[in-house]
């Protein structure tokens, strides 16, 4: 059996703003923005030739949401980055 984490959900204030963020400062390839209704879309991120899993991003839906972006996990480490030159990385960003 083969299984896997494909999406890890991110809750957003906007998305132009948060894919702005992803692609400008930190590289990653937008692999789909397709629209689902006027308020929702299916936005998918990943860091360049990242195979396994990327980011979805939610737009937060009401206040409850909203007080989350940034605290996702509680306070606690979330996510993690593996690069391969993080002195390149670090100075990029």
């Amino acid at each position: 059996m083969y299984q896997r984490i494909a999406h890890i959900a991110l809750l957003v204030n906007d998305y132009d703003d948060a894919i702005e963020f992803y692609t400008k400062k930190l590289d990653f390839e937008l692999l789909e923005d397709t629209r689902i209704d006027e308020m929702k879309r299916w936005v998918l991120l990943a860091p360049p030739g990242a195979k396994e899993c990327c980011l979805l991003l939610a737009k937060a839906a009401n206040t409850k949401q909203k007080e989350c972006i940034g605290n996702q996990t509680g306070g606690r480490v979330g996510f993690f980055l593996f690069t391969d030159d993080i002195w390149r990385d670090y100075n990029k960003w």
